[in-house]
């Protein structure tokens, strides 16, 4: 395959792979069936929903200073939204220095792909290492205030467990952990892959503009401009012709 087809080939890689880090994932939190969705958007409401839906807020509200869910519902959101800023990002940059052929704008989504990659890397090391924490820490906050409510008479920690029973009991918090965890891993899985995809695909278009190979030109042309006092000379062949005519008729 000759260089340039090389690069068409992959320009039309990087924009197919832009449109489905936009358009794959899915953004039902409560429903594990995936259909399509924009990926960045998909994050952005997971991690949004994990902070304000009803089954996660009831628990970080809990005001006691040993929840130990507290400080990872804020981290969790925190790296949601970063999350979504970059794979946004990356996505336009590199979408439209693949149109453009613009070196800084392919380097900027490189960059940006970069570090996304790295986010969600961490995101499932923490996954792995620790498969259960969020299950855990959720379980144990249930179990303070379920506790300080039973062996005191404070109004407070009634009312709180009151308001947990109310939004679901202990089996359906642990299933609804269960199943957006599901969630997590699938678009964790899918970002992992796409990001990798792209940083190859990028870095390579970079070094194609760099170094001049593209899709549209084949080399480069420039007007010379003609000396002062200089007469434009016709073709030998056509002074030739123009000297027989001439002969001729004479």
């Amino acid at each position: 395959m000759r260089p340039w087809n090389r690069v068409k080939v992959a320009k039309c890689q990087m924009l197919v792979t832009g449109f489905f880090v936009l358009v794959t994932g899915s953004a039902a939190v409560s429903n594990p069936a995936p259909y399509p969705q924009l990926l960045s958007l998909s994050v952005a409401t997971t991690a949004i929903f994990s902070y304000c839906g009803p089954h996660f807020t009831v628990i970080s509200c809990v005001s006691s200073e040993k929840n130990p869910y507290k400080a990872m519902h804020h981290w969790a959101f925190y790296v949601g939204i970063g999350l979504t800023g970059l794979l946004t990002l990356g996505a336009a940059l590199s979408t439209a220095a693949t149109m453009r052929e613009a070196q800084g704008l392919m380097a900027g989504g490189f960059l940006c792909f970069t570090l996304a990659f790295c986010t969600l890397l961490q995101v499932a090391f923490w996954r792995f290492r620790n498969p259960t924490q969020v299950e855990n820490a959720v379980l144990d906050t249930y179990d303070l205030v379920y506790d300080q409510a039973m062996n005191s008479m404070s109004a407070v920690r009634r009312q709180e467990l009151a308001a947990i029973q109310d939004t679901d009991c202990l089996q359906g918090i642990q299933n609804f952990l269960r199943t957006h965890e599901k969630i997590t891993s699938m678009l964790t899985s899918i970002g992992l892959a796409l990001t990798v995809y792209a940083i190859l695909l990028s870095s390579f278009l970079w070094f194609a503009i760099h170094s001049g190979c593209n899709l549209d030109r084949k080399g480069k042309y420039s007007l010379t401009p003609r000396a002062h006092g200089h007469q434009h000379q016709e073709p030998s062949l056509f002074r030739h012709s123009q000297g027989g005519m001439s002969t001729s008729t004479l």
